[in-house]
């Protein structure tokens, strides 16, 4: 699929056995030869210094340039006539030690990858940045590019004079260029690292900092964005990190300086360049008021980003089959933080609700992989960029942790760093240290939880005597027939009992589970609990079911329990049953009605809103199967929207509840600059208010489960100001949800449109209003959108507005039509387009939505040719299982309770 050299582990492997690269030396040019910023293509000039231990060898270096001017390798012109970006550029006859020279063009990107180009519609101002990871760096100069070929690297970069530039070592200097109002911007050598987290960012970014213990900590944000930037919170949340990743693990971050740049257009949430992180400004700069849900979900990215400064660039996995070393570890230590050191003590059940629930279901999918896997190219890598990864793979450390405590598991992690510090290592480098620190054997571990796939299931069998006293009690242990493996489970079992409205936790009893059937002796004899929770605390990965008389209290008296973890995994429960077609759809939509409006987790607010219907939301293109819109018999889904919608405007009239927040505030909530220009700061500031949110979730869900004229007049009202709810702020982006749903419904069109983005007129407001115009509900909008899909090379921000509403479960008469389009359209897309908008486009635009036979069908034609592509097959098998999944629970809520 990609343009550029598909490198395997194998030449990966043989390449780093000859050569040891210390530096690279790497000069841009990015203006235009007027004192402006370039547009089309770039001009890099790359000096390499790297030994070979074969001396009269050769290899090949990574060259996906447009043109390359001349090629020198110790002084001595390279033949370049057989360069070709596919293959790169081969290096004949190497010496002991070798000094290359490579002066080339290299093309723009409005991918998202290599070098993206951005223009900002506020000022014409033009925003640069990187992003390398998987493979990219050899879009913007000639590298070794694999992660174990580390190197120091020191940037040499020409722009104009007002720009910012921002790379992972500090500036050493800056002279004037020889074109009036430009700059040469010099950056001093950075420490050894691998080519994926070098990085570059330029433009008019406008800059905040500030110093924390003798490190330099600097924010970057577009200069229209910059009344957005909440500093204030993004340098506590830096700093908690810092204190406590000190603490815990062993060597001191090494650079003197610590940047993150929020960059515009980002495709995913944030990357780890050592010492110039990226972070999707789209998903952390707040313009309107978000909930604490949001503010802790931006914690938890900037926790993990840090935390990577350790897992992954300071000691880096040698091939990307030991990617988790890296995305696992972070996403641990993120939360331990979180939970630890910062105001989001909660953030075990947030990872509970959201981060495992997604682990669980994508390890349901028949893509299934164990968390370390194989990896034979790069090409095959991206796709593992997936929840297993991170979510299962955090999962398993927090029970590692759990099982040999956490000093020995400190102690082993510490030794582990120290002695890979600035190199690269294996899971078996780890597995050695940890074992060596505790003296525990974990090979068994390991090939039980890393090395295998699937998530098992455990079911309570419970019997009770005529006293109402347990008889027996097991757990019972399932595990598909494609990934047999039972595993041993350490789990806690949780007995809880009505009292008044609560419910409390009377007996906790603590056991492995083992094999099909393991027996709870203990609990002969007990008086039975209204609620017998298995895996209370969340010890281990694993789907739990309950048992009828627990489910039922469940199912009645949710709200009483205490601990919002409890809660957590109860919802949990209940979301499994659903999927799995053990309990009616209708059920949790109940569920969600009776109990979620008393609910003052928000995160659980928002994760069950979430699972019960979906939202246009442009931080993701995963397209999540949702109750009402897959699960719930077509016939009542109408019926369980309406209750939502009754049930969220019911929330809304409640008062805020919950201790004041720490928050200040929310700020100025002008559209209009000083100067009279439309500007992205429309509702500045944090904007957790008292209730933590609980307002606007509800107001997003009312938004979202609008149908009947009534409810669309009350959008409407909101839209104009009347009618709405006390303590709601309906400002930028809620607007934007409200017309869009109205669109979607015919209830307003392009007129409104227009004069949103006339309020608006942002990169925000430009991604929201192409995505409104998609959900036009008419045949031709349809066609539009879907032509401009397939046939015209968009930018990655328009491509994912546009596949943001093309699907909507109100118009499933209109899209339709375009279940063979797309099956047709798979091929040529995945050929022409890089791997990001490949793999976006196989997903969203799989017609999930369509829970029919004849898309099962259609999807078996398309898989049943051998020769598609593995990645891209893998994407659309997990569209089918998702079918299949939708289909049984409709014939579930069905047949009825």
């Amino acid at each position: 699929m990609s343009e550029w050299r598909n490198l395997t582990s194998v030449e990966a492997a043989e390449r780093a056995r000859l050569l040891d690269v210390s530096s690279y030396d790497i000069t841009l040019d990015l203006t235009d030869g007027s004192g402006g910023p370039g547009a089309g293509t770039f001009r890099s000039t790359t000096r390499v210094s790297f030994g070979c231990s074969e001396p009269g060898t050769s290899t090949f270096i990574e060259l996906a340039a447009a043109r390359v001017r001349s090629a020198r390798l110790g002084g001595v012109g390279l033949d370049t006539s057989a360069w070709s970006a596919r293959a790169g550029l081969v290096l004949p006859r190497l010496a002991a030690e070798n000094r290359l020279v490579i002066d080339a063009d290299f093309a723009y990107s409005t991918s998202g990858q290599g070098l993206h180009r951005g223009v900002d519609p506020v000022d014409g101002e033009v925003y640069l940045y990187t992003q390398f990871e998987i493979a990219d760096a050899q879009r913007v100069f000639a590298c070794f590019d694999q992660p174990d070929l580390k190197a120091a690297y020191a940037w040499h970069v020409l722009v104009p004079a007002p720009w910012t530039v921002v790379s992972n070592a500090p500036v050493e200097r800056v002279e004037p260029g020889r074109v009036p109002g430009t700059k040469t911007v010099h950056f001093g050598a950075s420490v050894r690292m691998s080519t994926y987290v070098t990085a570059l960012c330029a433009g008019p970014y406008h800059e905040v900092s500030e110093h924390h213990d003798g490190i330099r900590l600097g924010l970057f944000i577009r200069d229209s964005m910059r009344r957005h930037l909440d500093a204030d919170e993004l340098f506590l949340i830096t700093r908690q990190g810092f204190d406590f990743f000190h603490r815990q693990f062993g060597p001191r971050y090494p650079l003197p300086k610590y940047d993150q740049v929020f960059v515009p257009e980002f495709n995913g949430a944030a990357m780890e360049n050592f010492g110039c992180v990226t972070l999707g400004e789209e998903y952390f700069i707040f313009r309107s008021r978000v909930t604490d849900f949001e503010h802790e979900k931006r914690a938890n990215h900037i926790l993990h980003e840090l935390a990577h400064m350790w897992f992954g660039n300071l000691v880096t996995m040698r091939w990307w089959e030991d990617l988790w070393l890296k995305e696992a570890f972070a996403d641990w230590a993120a939360y331990w933080c979180s939970a630890s050191n910062t105001r989001f003590t909660d953030a075990w059940t947030t990872f509970l609700s959201i981060r495992k629930n997604w682990g669980y279901r994508q390890d349901q999918l028949s893509s299934t992989h164990p968390v370390h896997s194989r990896m034979p190219d790069v090409d095959s890598v991206e796709a593992n960029f997936d929840a297993i990864t991170y979510a299962k793979g955090a999962s398993v450390i927090k029970q590692l942790v759990a099982y040999l405590g956490t000093d020995a598991f400190l102690t082993g992690l510490r030794a582990y760093l120290s002695a890979h510090s600035e190199g690269n290592a294996t899971f078996d480098d780890l597995l050695t240290a940890l074992e060596r620190a505790s003296g525990t054997g974990l090979r068994e571990f390991a090939a039980q939880w890393l090395e295998t796939a699937q998530v098992n299931t455990l079911r309570p069998a419970v019997s009770v005597t005529a006293d109402g006293r347990y008889e027996s009690v097991a757990i019972e242990q399932e595990a598909p027939a494609e990934h047999p493996t039972l595993r041993a489970h350490r789990v806690a079992i949780g007995l809880y009992d009505v009292d008044g409205r609560r419910l409390r936790r009377r007996e906790r009893v603590e056991l492995v589970v083992t094999g099909r059937r393991t027996a709870v002796p203990g609990l002969v004899g007990v008086p039975a609990a209204d609620l017998l929770l298995v895996n209370d605390d969340d010890l281990t990965y694993a789907k739990v079911r309950l048992d009828p008389r627990s489910l039922a209290t469940v199912l009645d008296r949710l709200p009483g329990l205490e601990s919002s973890l409890a809660r957590a995994l109860c919802w949990a429960a209940c979301w499994d049953l659903t999927r799995d077609a053990e309990l009616p759809a209708r059920e949790f939509v109940r569920l969600v009605c009776t109990a979620l409006p008393s609910e003052t987790d928000i995160n659980l607010i928002t994760s069950a809103l979430r699972q019960v219907q979906a939202a246009i939301d442009q931080s993701t293109l995963r397209q999540v199967q949702t109750v009402l819109d897959h699960y719930a018999d077509p016939a009542w889904a109408p019926i369980g929207r309406r209750r939502i919608a009754e049930a969220a405007l019911a929330a809304l009239t409640v008062p805020p509840a919950g201790r004041p927040s720490e928050m200040p505030p929310a700020g100025r909530s002008s559209d209009m600059t000083a100067a009279g220009r439309p500007s992205e700061v429309t509702a500045a500031g944090p904007t957790a208010r008292r209730d933590g949110g609980r307002r606007l979730a509800w107001a997003r869900a009312f938004v979202c489960a609008a149908r009947a004229p009534a409810e669309l007049a009350v959008l409407r009202g909101w839209l104009a100001g009347d009618g709405v709810p006390d303590g709601l702020a309906v400002d930028t982006e809620l607007r934007w949800a409200i017309v869009s749903a109205l669109v979607a419904e015919g209830a307003a069109g392009t007129e409104e449109i227009d004069a949103e983005l006339a309020r608006d007129r942002t990169a925000s407001g430009e991604r929201a209003a192409a995505t409104a115009r998609a959900l036009i509900p008419t045949p031709e909008s349809k066609e539009l959108t879907w032509r401009r899909l397939v046939g015209e090379d968009l930018p990655n921000w328009l491509r994912r507005a546009l596949l943001c509403g093309f699907y909507h479960p109100s118009q499933l008469a209109l899209t339709r039509p375009y279940v063979p389009a797309y099956f047709a359209a798979i091929g040529p897309f995945w050929n022409t387009h890089d791997n990001q908008a490949g793999q976006e486009f196989v997903v969203s635009g799989y017609p999930t939505i369509h829970v029919e036979q004849s898309v099962v069908d259609a999807t078996d034609a398309w898989l049943a040719d051998p020769g598609r592509p593995g990645p891209v097959r893998r994407l659309v098998g997990d569209g089918r299982d998702n079918q299949l999944r939708a289909m049984a629970a409709r014939a579930r809520d069905a047949a009825g309770r």
